[in-house]
């Protein structure tokens, strides 16, 4: 895990900072499935999902921001339709 925040907090292109994040997201889930396990808590497990979920959508929110500029993108519709 110390890796991946290097890389968040070095790295030279903004999607090996977003990779970074989006594998320690990863990691933390599964830090936080393997201690519901271990500690017979299987409610841990919806913990884990929800930020998987949280972890996803903000990747992708993201990546679009990077690509865009723009997190709704209907600019480009209006003009294609015009």
């Amino acid at each position: 895990m110390m890796m991946t925040l290097f890389r968040s907090i070095a790295g030279p292109t903004v999607f090996d900072r977003v990779l970074a994040v989006n594998s320690f997201g990863t990691k933390t889930v599964l830090l936080i499935a393997v201690y519901g396990f271990l500690t017979g808590r299987p409610d841990f497990l919806d913990l884990a999902m929800v930020y998987a979920l949280m972890n996803f959508i903000g990747t992708i929110a993201v990546m679009k921001f990077t690509r865009f500029g723009d997190l709704a993108g209907m600019e480009e519709d209006e003009e294609e339709s015009l």
